[in-house]
């Protein structure tokens, strides 16, 4: 930086500190986008669905089947969402099952910074196994679709840790002996998604 014999030491002053502010801009500008990265590597994906919810998304799953709908509850592992136009039907799906999720940019942006809260306890409580022993313990009539594509209609008599069993029977026909025409264990990890009809609460 040269100056004439004639330039005042203020115009030097001012120069100095423009360039020490912009020095410490950029510096601040990497920090920031630091602090930024080591933030969303702490964000999940439960998050960011908890981010959404009551918000309209297209979700595509293992099996190809994509869904618009609204998400409308999350749990530890899992997701609900009340599809478009079907007044009493929700699907739930495993996270894992779970391919992609399409949304307008803005949303895609505020799921990013999902609020800070503390979540209870019994939130963390709430998985694919714990959801589908309720759905047991009410004899609700669902539709399961397995990753590799099939679709099993049926109830489900029992869920363990890591598999369910399913009672297979008619959509709409209720779970009697004369109507059960098998029975299939099938493992959490096989599950695409979960339809269940009748307006069940799931959260």
């Amino acid at each position: 930086m040269a100056y004439s014999r004639g330039v005042r030491w203020d115009r030097f002053f001012e120069d100095l500190e423009d360039q020490v502010a912009s020095e410490w801009e950029a510096e601040r500008a990497a920090l920031d986008t630091e602090a930024e990265r080591l933030r969303l590597s702490k964000v999940g994906l439960r998050a960011r669905l908890e981010a959404l919810a009551a918000t309209s998304v297209s979700i595509e799953f293992v099996d190809g089947t994509v869904v618009s709908a609204e998400v409308s509850g999350v749990g530890a592992d899992w997701v609900a969402l009340a599809p478009q136009g079907a007044r009493s039907a929700a699907i739930v799906a495993p996270l894992a099952g779970v391919v992609s999720i399409a949304m307008p940019h803005a949303d895609v942006l505020r799921s990013a910074r999902p609020p800070v809260a503390a979540r209870s306890p019994l939130a963390d409580r709430l998985t694919f196994g714990y959801l589908l022993r309720d759905l047991v313990r009410r004899r609700t009539a669902v539709a399961i679709q397995l990753a590799h594509g099939r679709l099993l209609t049926g109830t489900v008599d029992r869920a363990g840790v890591d598999h369910l069993d399913i009672a297979l029977h008619e959509p709409g026909s209720p779970r009697r002996t004369s109507e059960v025409t098998g029975h299939r264990l099938v493992p959490f990890a096989a599950v695409a998604w979960v339809r269940i009809d009748g307006g069940v609460d799931l959260l």
